[in-house]
């Protein structure tokens, strides 16, 4: 035995999934989920599957083992359509990991969220930083199903007794996120390498039964509040999206 903590990633084969497995697989034991094949290719060696997160017996057999799930898997498009792909991936898959989840005695889900959740808020005119315990104003679908697996996860940790830290991912850095029609998403940019280091503090915090989090970077001008995430896990981002892309 090694001693790590045993992490599956669902949607390991993502960016953001790819981006931590590769900055972090000294540090934990692997198991990388996907419903595409590459996901045998991230880290050659490693335990991985494909995975389709809407199947409720392959997610139960997926954590079998797992001290912590990592779970990114779903429909990231806010144009995405409910009956086509949201329901199946979104709402669906995310149940079926917690249920899974709970059933199998796994510690913690850390679950990714969205910025969508409160976009609401973002779409105002103010430069009001908006706190974690806002209520939920989601303006698509894409939204509403992260207010679901915000729920699912409260939900789960209430009465199931599994921990569940939700992150609110905001605008993952991307090429062209810096030109003219993008600035706007600045004020919740979040860099790979501060996205990385919240997933670590989230998966390795104690005594956290139910959390929300902001995952957004050090900026400039922020949207969100980073007071409640960098209190809680002590998170301390380094990056400003405003420097990373020169505005």
């Amino acid at each position: 035995m090694s001693g790590k903590t045993n992490v599956l990633v669902t949607g390991a084969a993502g960016r953001i999934g790819r981006a931590f497995v590769a900055e972090m697989q000294d540090r934990y034991d692997f198991r990388l989920a996907d419903k595409v094949d590459r996901v045998h290719e991230l880290l050659p060696g490693t335990d991985s599957l494909v995975l389709d997160i809407a199947d409720p017996a392959a997610c139960a057999s997926a954590v079998q083992g797992v001290d912590v799930v990592l779970h990114l898997a779903a429909d990231p498009s806010p144009w995405a359509d409910y009956y086509e792909s949201l329901k199946a991936n979104n709402f669906d898959g995310t149940y079926n990991i917690f249920r899974a989840a709970a059933d199998a005695g796994c510690r913690r889900v850390v679950y990714a969220s969205s910025v969508q959740t409160l976009l609401g808020y973002l779409d105002q005119a103010n430069q009001v930083e908006t706190p974690v315990d806002a209520y939920w104003w989601p303006r698509n679908m894409y939204g509403v199903s992260k207010c679901y697996g915000e729920a699912t996860a409260r939900m789960f940790a209430a009465t199931e007794g599994i921990s569940a830290i939700c992150v609110r991912i905001g605008a993952y850095e991307r090429p062209g996120l810096g030109d003219p029609e993008w600035q706007y998403e600045l004020p919740v940019y979040v860099s790979p390498r501060d996205l990385n280091q919240l997933f670590r503090l989230c998966i390795d915090a104690e005594d956290v039964d139910f959390a929300v989090v902001h995952g957004i970077s050090n900026n400039r001008i922020k949207r969100l509040s980073l007071s409640e995430t960098c209190e809680l896990l002590g998170y301390e981002p380094v990056d400003d999206g405003y420097e990373v892309y020169g505005v």
